[in-house]
């Protein structure tokens, strides 16, 4: 929109720019135009914008894609985003507050959007969150944020949130703005910045939730050395430093991203194994069509072979009736970065079902609670040629993730799991949706 357009519209709204929403509408037409087409919607692809207000990106957005939806804050504004959006779906909220996964079954979704400066970071940490399918986004956000964002190691601008959003997020500055695109023209200046996925082994392997806990615990104090921040949670201290090639006295600002992920791994990353590599075999019994025991064979032997054996799968709900899925690990022989239930695993030779379930949901999740034992489903091509016995649980977290096991996981309201599988099973491991259907099935019966 030209900055006659805003004022005209504005005025008609009998409405004025709101500081305390960190209103600044762009009137710049090349600019949004430019801004758009960094992201490179598709015809056919989703896209999301955030905060459009009066829709100065809202238009060159819609003429790429029809499949938007819009999420405004200021209730002034709704009512006339649907009248000049009709075909759009708009959500009346705070972005920051938005619930990412009902993105999922969407699938893969570009971002983008003019982000109020005074809640960027919450409005960026929720969606670059490990649920949220954007495969893309494009923000203008205050210039300070940008430069952090995007900063390298041994900079002041180097800090928690450069490390937390880069380890899955590669952050480039597109473009600096000065105030004067805005109306009304900010007292700072602005960068459009993209963030894009980084590509499965761009960064050393890590556990993404240690990673987190100790660059927070790293640049709590950011004068202190690290090692005296660590201590507790990194009591080998200068082993860690010694073995991965930095001084023991250096400061959190000083590391890099990749020392970093190697730093989260320690003592793994000493290993030239993947940190998923199973490095003992692991043995099953065979069994017939009855599922009774007829042999016993190796587990890369059954899968190979697709022989019938054994598994558990577990599924935990909270107090709220959300069920608990984890994204399996990229180091998996079988359904890598699929979403799969709660916890699962094979029945050892000379196990049975009952003793594997309470087992495998502490190894996975770190927790025990009262199983429930559901149902027996037989050997199948969905299931893997597993025989498996699904159980079910109460437990609200949080829980412990192993890194070799599992990428990450989320809770999903049985409605959303259900629009979910069916829109895009792909997502999914296919042994779980054998056994969503199966659960779906005995709660309806």
């Amino acid at each position: 929109m030209k900055l006659s357009d805003i004022q005209a519209t504005l005025q008609a709204l009998h409405t004025s720019p709101t500081k305390s929403l960190g209103q600044n509408f762009l009137h710049d037409q090349n600019l949004a135009d430019w801004t758009v087409e960094q992201l490179d919607i598709q015809p056919d692809e989703p896209w999301v914008e955030i905060g459009p207000g009066l829709g100065s990106l809202t238009d060159f957005a819609l003429k790429r894609s029809p499949h938007g939806t819009l999420i405004e804050k200021d209730d002034r504004l709704i009512d006339y985003l649907h009248e000049k959006y009709p075909t759009l779906q708009i959500v009346h909220g705070d972005a920051s507050q938005f619930d990412v996964r009902s993105l999922l079954p969407g699938g893969p979704v570009k971002i983008l959007g003019n982000l109020p400066y005074y809640i960027s970071s919450q409005i960026l940490f929720n969606f670059t969150a490990e649920a949220c399918p954007a495969n893309g986004m494009v923000f203008t956000l205050q210039r300070e944020l940008a430069e952090r964002l995007a900063a390298n190691s041994g900079s002041k601008a180097f800090g928690s949130p450069t490390l937390l959003i880069g380890l899955r997020w590669k952050v480039q500055i597109l473009k600096m703005l000065p105030p004067t695109v805005f109306l009304p023209a900010p007292q700072v200046e602005s960068a459009v910045v993209s963030l894009t996925p980084r590509a499965s082994g761009e960064l050393p392997d890590c556990d993404r939730s240690r990673f987190s806990k100790l660059v927070k615990l790293g640049f709590s104090q950011r004068r202190k050395q690290l090692g005296n921040l660590l201590s507790q949670a990194l009591p080998r201290w200068k082993d860690a430093a010694a073995e991965l090639g930095f001084q023991n006295t250096v400061r959190a600002e000083a590391l890099s991203l990749e020392q970093w992920c190697r730093l989260s791994a320690w003592p793994a990353a000493k290993s030239d194994l993947p940190l998923g590599q199973d490095s003992h075999g692991e043995q099953f019994d065979i069994v017939d069509q009855n599922d009774c025991v007829i042999g016993k064979t190796s587990r890369k032997e059954a899968h190979e072979k697709q022989l019938r054996h054994r598994a558990v799968h577990v599924f935990i709900f909270n107090s709220k009736g959300e069920l608990f899925l984890q994204k399996r690990s990229r180091w998996k022989d079988v359904a890598p970065l699929l979403w799969d239930s709660s916890a699962a695993g094979h029945v050892a030779s000379g196990d049975d079902y009952n003793e594997t379930a309470p087992r495998e949901l502490e190894e996975e999740l770190g927790v025990s609670t009262p199983l429930t034992s559901v149902a027996h489903i037989a050997a199948c091509p969905a299931t893997g040629n597993e025989f498996v016995a699904l159980f079910s649980g109460i437990h609200d977290g949080p829980f412990t993730l192993p890194p070799a096991e599992i990428e990450c996981g989320d809770w999903f309201s049985p409605e959303l799991l259900q629009q979910w599988t069916l829109s895009r099973p792909q997502d999914f491991a296919s042994g779980f949706l054998e056994c969503w259907k199966i659960w779906q099935t005995s709660k309806n019966s």
